[in-house]
């Protein structure tokens, strides 16, 4: 890893992200979520059996209360403590975000508002893998508790003994997980989008998941609502003269592990602190559990670029438009009214993504491959629906049933016309005979 000059880089190659271009994968995809609407619970054992080397066929797909009774015995006091911390922080972060429905009265004595009404059923995903992911469980499910979200439905794919993480499942049971089954993959997707004999088809799905899960949320969306079409993990960290090569390596590297296809980019009108973070991010690589996948992702889709200033800095974030910006600079503040387009801000050195990964409270679902222009992050309006009310006295309707009916005849819908006509008395409306 070298450091590059900004004219010199390749922004294509930092920034490619794309769903669907593979039409081959997309293909599969598209089988096997026919196979699941035509075969339900059957085709859903026969791919598990397939994908994940489990036959559940005896114990069934759901998570029984005796597993999660079983998974509290395994994890241990201190890390329910800190996941009901961590619960209680997201909790009341998304408690500030509720919207109530409102009615307002007009002198007229028409009535017009908004109703803001919860989801019935959700489902969430939480990936398996070469990680599993407990916060993810707590970001997609407590915003769906705010909105009042009665069903909420987990999938998740099983572990080779047909169970699934301990982790998993008590973080699923403390935030209000109401089923848990064991199916993940294109297949888990199908089944809530579809429904089977087991699973009951849900409104909306939500939770990141391979290319697999990503593509078949594609083609699901419409016979259901999702969240977004989430991409590998991304981080770009924007830092002056006063940022800690060695803190900045860190931060780095916490997305680089996450998958190889994962991107960590540092930005920087100092020379000295790119140089000294490759360097640091180099030794501390060799130390890392998961060191191939993260040298995988820095080699291929890592950057340490070398800008004029701070604000040419803060163009390119914005350009790029990462999932997670870190503003490692002396008053990050400042800075804050520039951030257009970016998943989450993190302002300053002790706020590094971790904070906002696992415990701040703001959600971790969060837009990727450069849909930060225009996606949000995961969040209560994510589990609720709008619903328009109407209410038009006969005041309202006599005084504007002749515009109304002269809209509907310039597009030449009659019947609109009439209907509006139809309610006013001789005399006090107007027969639109000119717009016919």
């Amino acid at each position: 890893m070298k450091v590059e000059n900004l004219k010199d880089i390749d922004l294509k190659r930092l920034t490619r992200k794309s769903y669907g271009d593979d039409k081959a994968l997309e293909q599969r995809v598209a089988e096997i979520l026919e196979r699941v609407h035509e075969k339900g619970d059957e085709a859903l054992y026969e791919m598990t059996e397939k994908f994940d080397r489990v036959n559940l066929r005896q114990k069934g797909l759901k998570v029984t209360e005796e597993e999660l009774q079983g998974a509290y015995q395994e994890v241990g006091d201190d890390f329910i403590q800190a996941l009901r911390r961590a619960k209680g922080n997201i909790l009341g972060y998304h408690e500030k975000q509720k919207r109530v429905s409102w009615l307002d009265p007009e002198s007229d004595g028409s009535i017009l508002g908004q109703l803001l009404l919860p989801l019935q059923r959700v489902g969430i995903y939480v990936p398996g893998g070469t990680a599993s992911y407990p916060s993810s469980v707590l970001m997609n499910a407590l915003p769906a508790v705010v909105a009042g979200v009665k069903e909420i439905v987990m999938v998740s794919p099983p572990r080779p003994d047909g169970s699934l993480l301990p982790e998993v499942l008590v973080a699923a049971a403390e935030a209000g997980v109401t089923e848990i089954y064991k199916v993940g993959g294109a297949q888990g997707i199908a089944a809530l989008a579809y429904g089977t004999e087991s699973i009951l088809r849900v409104d909306k799905i939500t939770g990141p998941g391979n290319i697999y899960v990503t593509l078949a949320k594609k083609q699901v969306f419409g016979c259901v609502d999702i969240d977004m079409l989430a991409g590998p993990s991304e981080i770009l960290i924007l830092a002056d003269e006063s940022g800690n090569a060695e803190e900045l390596a860190a931060d780095l590297l916490s997305q680089a592990e996450h998958d190889r296809l994962a991107s960590a980019i540092l930005v920087s009108p100092s020379r000295n602190l790119l140089e000294e973070t490759v360097k640091e991010v180099e030794r501390q690589l060799d130390e890392l559990p998961r060191r191939e996948i993260a040298r995988a992702s820095w080699e291929t889709y890592g950057a340490a670029i070398l800008v004029n200033d701070l604000s040419e800095g803060m163009v390119l974030a914005n350009e790029i438009a990462p999932e997670h910006f870190e503003l490692v600079v002396k008053d990050p503040y400042s800075w804050l009214g520039r951030v257009k387009n970016v998943g989450a801000v993190f302002l300053g050195r002790y706020s590094p993504e971790p904070v906002g990964d696992y415990f701040a409270g703001p959600n971790h679902v969060l837009p990727t491959g450069g849909t930060a222009r225009f996606y949000s992050p995961l969040n209560v309006d994510t589990f609720m629906k709008k619903v328009s009310v109407i209410g038009y006295s006969e005041e309202a309707l006599k005084r504007d049933a002749q515009q109304i009916a002269l809209l509907a005849r310039r597009e030449g819908l009659e019947a609109h016309a009439r209907a509006v006509e139809v309610r006013v008395k001789e005399g006090e409306q107007s027969n639109g005979n000119d717009d016919k």
